[in-house]
C-alpha cells in the first residue's frame, strides 16, 4: 500500500473533497483508497497507483499556486481523470472559465463543458452536440444572460422546432403562445433556475427575451442578439439553412443538438448532420462534442446513456 501525506498548508476543504468523492476516485483510478488523518492510503496495480499519485501531486501543486481548490475545480479534475486527460490538469485548472450573472457564478463541471463555454466566448457560431443532461441548453442560456447583463447584446432569442417527441399530443387549447409553450418548457426551466421567475417574466414581457418556434424565424434578420436554437437535431436541412442565415450584426449563435434523440419521422433527414459536415472548417464556427462523461444530472443518467450506447453499437 502506498501513502501520500498532504502538505501542511493544504486547505482542509481539499481533504474533505477527497473523503466525499473517495468512491469516484476509486472508480476512476481502479484503486482502493482510505484517508487517515492527513494521509492518503491507496492500493492497487502499480500503474494505477502511479496515475493516482501523479493526479494528487498535480492537484496539490495547483492548490498551492491558486490558493486552494474549490468543489467545482475538484469535480473538473475528477472528470479529467475519468476521461484520461491528466496531462493538462494543471493548465486547465489554472485557467478557469465561469459565467457571472448578477453576483452568481456558473461553472463548468467537466472539461468538455469548459471547452463549450470557451467556444461560445470565442466564436460567432457554436454547436453543442451531446446527449441529455450534459448542460448544452443550460450553459448556452447562462452564456446568453451573461452577455445580456453585460450589455454586449440587446436581447436573447430562444427557438426550437416544434416536433412531438414520439407521441401525438392532439389539439391543445388556448392561443398560439399557449399551444407552443409546452415545447419550450426546458428553456423556461433554465431561465427560472438562473434568474428566477419574476426576472424571467419581466424580460419576456419587455421582449428582451423572445421564445418562439423555429418557423417564426423565417424572413427575419436578428441583430445585436444572442440566438439559441435548441433541439437542433429536429430540424430538416432546409430549416437549418434558414436559421443559419437569420443572424445579423453583433449577434452570437448557439445550436444545441442530441443526435441520439431525433424525433423526425426519418432521422436521416436531420439537418444537423449536413450542417456539421459542411461548416466544421469555417473560421468563427466551433463544434463542441459532449459525451456521457459530461452528464451532470443524477449519476444514474450517465449509466443509462452508456447502456443504451452499448446496446446500439452491438
Amino acid at each position: 500500500m502506498d501513502e501520500l501525506t498532504t502538505p501542511e498548508n493544504l486547505d482542509p476543504a481539499v481533504l474533505k473533497l477527497f473523503e466525499k468523492h473517495s468512491k469516484d476516485l476509486e472508480a476512476a483510478f481502479q484503486i482502493h483508497l482510505s484517508i487517515r488523518g492527513t494521509k492518503l492510503m491507496f492500493s492497487g496495480p502499480k500503474v494505477n497507483r502511479n496515475r493516482f499519485r501523479d493526479y494528487v501531486e498535480k492537484l496539490f501543486s495547483t492548490s498551492r499556486e491558486s490558493g486552494g481548490v474549490t468543489r467545482r475545480e475538484f469535480e473538473l479534475s475528477l472528470n479529467m481523470a475519468q476521461t484520461g486527460r491528466l496531462d493538462s490538469l494543471e493548465k486547465e485548472m489554472l485557467t478557469p472559465v465561469s459565467l457571472r450573472l448578477n453576483g452568481r457564478e456558473v461553472f463548468p463541471r467537466t472539461l468538455n463543458q469548459k471547452r463549450y463555454l470557451e467556444a461560445m466566448r470565442d466564436n460567432t457560431l457554436t454547436f453543442g452536440i451531446g446527449p441529455a443532461g450534459t448542460g448544452k441548453t443550460y450553459l448556452a442560456i447562462a452564456a446568453a444572460l451573461e452577455r445580456l447583463f453585460a450589455r454586449d447584446v440587446d436581447r436573447i432569442v430562444l427557438t426550437r422546432p416544434v416536433v412531438e417527441a414520439g407521441e401525438k399530443l392532439g389539439f391543445l387549447p388556448g392561443d398560439i403562445q399557449q399551444k407552443v409553450n409546452p415545447y419550450f418548457r426546458p428553456l423556461y426551466d433554465a431561465l427560472y433556475d438562473l434568474i428566477g421567475f419574476d426576472k424571467t417574466a419581466d424580460l419576456i414581457d419587455r421582449e428582451i427575451i423572445e421564445i418562439a418556434p423555429l418557423a417564426y424565424m423565417r424572413g427575419r434578420t436578428i441583430n445585436n442578439a444572442f440566438v439559441i436554437l435548441d433541439e437542433g437535431q429536429n430540424t430538416l436541412s432546409s430549416q437549418m439553412k434558414m436559421f443559419l442565415t437569420r443572424f445579423g450584426a453583433n449577434s452570437r449563435v448557439v445550436i444545441t443538438a442530441d443526435i441520439s434523440q431525433i424525433d423526425l419521422a426519418d432521422p436521416r433527414k436531420s439537418g444537423i448532420f449536413r450542417a456539421i459536415k459542411i461548416l466544421n472548417q469555417i473560421q468563427g464556427i466551433r463544434i463542441t462534442t459532449l459525451t456521457a462523461r459530461d452528464v451532470v444530472r443524477h449519476p444514474l443518467v450517465r449509466r443509462i446513456i452508456d447502456a443504451y450506447d452499448q446496446t446500439n453499437s452491438q
